[in-house]
């Protein structure tokens, strides 16, 4: 039985994100960002070992930052993507004041546009948008 906490250590983020070959940095900044973010939901399997992750930064304005979207390669397949971008866009939606409008972005893994697209997710350039645009920072020694 899965289960969706609302907290992962350090350890397990940086766990997770090596699992799937992304950036790694240094454990004090990646407490940074499971502390700092408006929503984490962490997946653990039945041994509650973190198999997935999602977080949300979102300033309660205008525009929120869907990030982290990962699940261990050995689980993926199962759905489980899928509900935790569904968790965060119902968050959203709850903690939402009416009238108002959020504009949910993000920065697809190449090649997995077509699952965020299932959600509504358009993909840029489009008509009314420009390509997305990233840099890495570091400080050089």
């Amino acid at each position: 039985m899965l289960k969706y906490v609302d907290h992962i250590s350090p350890e397990e983020y940086m766990g997770l994100r090596k699992k799937v070959g992304w950036v790694e940095f240094p454990l004090e900044e990646a407490a940074n960002c499971v502390e700092n973010a408006y929503m984490v939901i962490c997946v653990r399997n039945e041994e509650d070992k973190a198999i997935g992750l999602v977080r949300l930064l979102w300033d309660r304005g205008y525009v929120a930052f869907l990030s982290d979207v990962i699940v261990d390669p050995d689980y993926q397949g199962r759905g489980i993507g899928r509900t935790l971008v569904e968790m965060v866009i119902s968050r959203i939606k709850d903690d939402m004041k009416p009238g108002y409008k959020v504009k949910l972005t993000l920065n697809s893994a190449k090649g997995k546009e077509p699952f965020y697209e299932k959600f509504g997710f358009r993909v840029r350039p489009n008509d009314d948008a420009g390509p997305g645009m990233d840099q890495w920072l570091t400080l050089e020694d």
